[in-house]
C-alpha cells in the first residue's frame, strides 16, 4: 500500500465529521446569502424594469428626441443594474472594492483596444445632446454624403438618399465636420436664375417672373419676393427670381417655376441663350 492510501486510511472518522460538521453553519450561512442575493436580484430587476419604463414616459412626455431618451434610458438602466449587482455581490460576501478594481482595468483594456469606437460614442452623445440634427431631417455633409437622417445612434448615424439607398457614417467624424441641415428651418428660399437674350424685352421678362411667383400657390405671400438683373454676361442679362416657401414644398415650388418660366418665355418670344457652334466645312478641290 502506497503513502496517499495509508494516509486516507489512517484518518479517524470521528475527525471526519466534526469537520463536516464545522463547516455546516459556514454553508448554511452561504447557502442563506447566495438565496437572498438571488431573490434581490430577481426583485431588483423587476424594479428597474419599472423605473425604466417611468423614466421612458417621462422624457417622451417632455419631448425629448427618441434618440436622446433611448441613450439616457440605456445609462439608467445600466447605472441601476450595476448598484443592484454590487449590494447582491456584498451579500454574498464579495467586496465591491475588488469589483470596482476589476472593472476598472477591464475598462482600460476595452479602451484601448476601442479608441475608434469610443470615439464614434462620445460623437454619438454630443450629436444626440446638441441635436445639430433629428431623425427626419435631410443633411448634406463636408464628403458629399446627403440623406435623410433614418436613425441616430451612439455608434452610427443612418441616412437614406432620395434613390433609397442606405448611408451609414460613423459619429465620430460627423460630430467633428460641417454639414448642412437642409430641413433644419421651417422655410427656404427658392432662387432662379435665367439667362434672356439682350434683344429681348427685359422689363416685360421681370414682370412674367414676378407674375408667375406671385400666383404659384405653394410661394408664402406673407414673405418678399423680389426680381432683379443679376449680372450681364456675355450673351445674356441674367435675372434672378427670389421667394420664399415651407421647406415641404421647397423642390415641388423650383420645379413649378422654373417650367412656368421657360413656356411663358416661349410664348412671349423672350429668348433664353443657349451655347452655340457654328462648323465652317471647307472643301478644297483637287486639281
Amino acid at each position: 500500500m502506497d503513502s496517499g492510501q495509508e494516509t486516507v486510511a489512517n484518518i479517524d472518522p470521528n475527525v471526519l465529521i466534526e469537520m463536516i460538521k464545522g463547516w455546516v453553519p459556514g454553508l448554511i450561512d452561504f447557502g442563506i446569502r447566495l438565496l437572498l442575493a438571488v431573490l434581490l436580484l430577481f426583485v431588483g430587476g423587476r424594479l428597474i424594469k419599472v423605473v425604466k419604463k417611468f423614466l421612458w414616459r417621462t422624457l417622451n412626455r417632455a419631448g425629448v428626441d427618441d434618440g436622446l431618451n433611448r441613450f439616457l434610458t440605456s445609462v439608467a438602466n445600466v447605472l441601476l443594474y450595476g448598484i443592484l449587482i454590487f449590494i447582491a455581490a456584498e451579500h454574498i460576501g464579495i467586496s465591491s472594492a475588488s469589483i470596482i478594481a476589476l472593472l476598472g482595468s477591464a475598462g482600460v483594456a476595452i479602451g484601448l483596444a476601442l479608441q475608434g469606437s469610443l470615439a464614434n460614442f462620445a460623437g454619438g452623445v454630443l450629436i444626440l445632446i446638441a441635436k445639430p440634427f433629428k431623425v427626419g431631417d435631410y443633411i448634406m455633409t463636408a464628403d458629399g454624403e446627403a440623406g435623410t437622417v433614418k436613425d441616430i445612434g451612439l455608434v452610427y448615424t443612418t441616412l437614406t438618399t432620395a434613390d433609397n439607398s442606405k448611408i451609414v457614417i460613423p459619429n465620430g467624424g460627423l460630430s467633428n465636420s460641417v454639414l448642412t441641415n437642409v430641413t433644419g428651418m421651417d422655410k427656404r428660399r427658392v432662387d432662379l436664375e435665367v439667362g434672356i437674350g439682350y434683344n429681348s424685352d427685359l422689363k416685360q421678362a421681370q414682370k412674367i417672373m414676378r407674375e408667375i411667383l406671385e400666383t404659384h400657390p405653394l410661394v408664402l405671400k406673407e414673405e418678399p419676393i423680389q426680381v432683379f438683373v443679376k449680372s450681364l454676361g456675355d450673351s445674356s442679362v441674367r435675372l434672378e427670381g427670389r421667394a420664399w416657401a415651407s421647406t415641404d414644398d421647397y423642390w415641388q415650388v423650383r420645379w413649378d417655376v422654373t417650367e412656368a418660366v421657360k413656356l411663358a418665355f416661349d410664348e412671349a418670344r423672350i429668348e433664353i441663350p443657349f451655347n452655340q457652334m457654328d462648323v465652317h466645312i471647307i472643301n478644297e478641290s483637287k486639281e
